[in-house]
């Protein structure tokens, strides 16, 4: 099957890569904030200054760490038809954005800070949208406590819709990484079933340059050793966080993934593991992510090519238009770079709702973005290159200098090969507009007023509350 993809990195390039991120693991090393994972590290062969808290990791230990590392993952959901598999075949599955602390109001326009009202809403419109693959836990719920965050957002979004779930906020320590993989436990039926076809995954970031803190390291390896996907999220800023270069971008992405990797694999072999990159410029002006850069479609185009050598699913891609306020305030070259960098050869791609560098979410971009990426993920799917596609005896039937508009090949086939373009929806897609927010809005608000996401057994949303409010308890004592 052919399908469209952006390829940044010849092979000579991916091997500079490769060989670059091997020297940095193994001479300059990677600082871990955790004293129960670096002896880890060290029992399975890493050097480990424990005064300056940094492991050097040599190159065996990441050849038996990719080697180790499960090449498909099933991300199960509560309803089994929204089960996903990656990698993929053609384009990528899509999330909504994550941890927004703001939002428009859907009914006044206000912008206020975010709750779990907001993200209960966030993910029921997120249950509702077929281009939604994947729902973050999109917005931060500002009324529950914040030490146990991780915990009240999947527990708001297991509820609120029947698709996989990324839990975004960082867990507070390992006990509460243990406390989310006994709720996603609960809902699944038991620990092996979890394990079987996870409920959720969980996004878990490296401070970059090469660094890792330790309640999110050392919630990783619960959650590698539960069987619950990592998502490690280089957020790698160039001229930040990373070389000014696209080159040293990469690598430090690579390193950043490959030292992550071998934590999960030393902690629990064939623990299922996720390459990952929300990597860009920063704004020199600003000091901002640059979400809409020239640089970002290829330094994603690089991170997925790396973790396509490795053999590992990956979210290196991101989705969603770039705008302040809802609607479409970007211009054409600024959309030009976010779907480049969503045909990067990605597994899954983030950003569904985003506004202001995903500070903000708001519902009807949901709405936008889902009905946008509907249509250019089109480019996407798979067309068959064989000898029936190429339809030899047809063009023999028809002859030299004869029209194949009358053959009875042309009128089985043309509805699955050409693409046609929704007319209605064409029409949201004129740039530095907001013309579309008001349909999309009335969209969202029919969605939350129709759509019904089934609520959990009794039985278990009782447990599911427990649990939620002993671990909360555990946090006032």
């Amino acid at each position: 099957m052919a399908v469209a993809r952006v390829r940044f990195l010849d092979r000579t390039e991916e091997d500079f890569v490769h060989g670059k991120s091997l020297h940095w693991l193994e001479k300059i090393g990677v600082m871990v904030k955790s004293p129960k994972v670096l002896a880890m590290l060290e029992r399975a062969g890493a050097r480990v200054d424990r005064d300056k808290g940094i492991a050097r990791i040599p190159e065996p230990m990441v050849r038996e760490a990719v080697q180790k590392a499960p090449k498909k993952i099933v991300l199960g959901a509560r309803d089994p038809k929204n089960e996903k598999v990656i990698p993929v075949e053609t384009w990528p599955l899509m999330t909504t954005t994550g941890l927004a602390v703001y939002t428009f109001d859907i009914d006044t326009g206000e912008r206020r800070p975010t709750t779990s009202k907001d993200l209960a809403n966030f993910s029921r419109v997120a249950d509702a949208m077929d281009a939604v693959d994947i729902v973050w836990t999109t917005v931060t719920a500002s009324d529950v406590p914040q030490d146990a965050l991780a915990l009240h957002s999947l527990w708001t979004t297991l509820r609120n819709c029947t698709k996989h779930i990324h839990v975004i906020p960082t867990p507070k320590s390992a006990e509460e990484a243990k406390a989310l993989v006994d709720l996603g436990a609960i809902v699944a039926g038991g620990h092996d079933q979890l394990r079987k076809k996870p409920l959720f995954s969980v996004i878990s970031c490296p401070i970059a340059p090469l660094g890792f803190e330790r309640a999110s390291i050392e919630g990783q390896v619960e959650y590698s050793k539960a069987g619950i996907p990592v998502v490690c999220m280089s957020m790698s800023l160039s001229g930040m966080s990373a070389p000014v270069t696209t080159c040293g971008t990469i690598v430090n992405i690579n390193t950043e993934n490959l030292a992550s990797l071998v934590i999960s694999q030393v902690a629990a072999p064939g623990a299922p593991f996720v390459y990952s990159s929300e990597s860009a410029p920063i704004d020199m002006t600003t000091g901002v992510m640059d979400y809409s850069s020239h640089n970002l479609p290829m330094i994603a185009s690089g991170a997925s090519q790396m973790a396509k050598r490795y053999g590992l699913p990956s979210q290196t891609g991101n989705w969603g238009i770039e705008t302040k306020v809802p609607g479409m305030q970007a211009s054409f070259t600024e959309l030009v770079t976010t779907f480049l960098a969503s045909m990067s050869g990605s597994d899954m791609v983030a950003g569904a709702g985003s506004c202001d560098a995903a500070k903000g979410a708001a519902l009807e971009q949901v709405v936008i973005d889902s009905y946008l990426w509907e249509d250019c993920r089109k480019y996407m799917r798979a067309f068959e290159m064989s000898d029936e596609a190429a339809a030899t005896e047809v063009v023999q039937a028809v002859g030299h200098g004869n029209t194949f508009l009358r053959h009875m090949h042309t009128a089985r086939n043309f509805k699955k090969e050409i693409i046609f373009r929704d007319q209605e929806r064409k029409m949201w897609q004129a740039t530095l507009s907001s013309d579309m927010v008001p349909e999309a809005k009335a969209i969202a608000k029919k969605v939350l007023a129709e759509h019904r996401v089934p609520d959990l057994d009794p039985g278990v949303v009782k447990r599911g509350d427990a649990l939620v409010e002993a671990h909360t308890r555990t946090l006032k004592d």
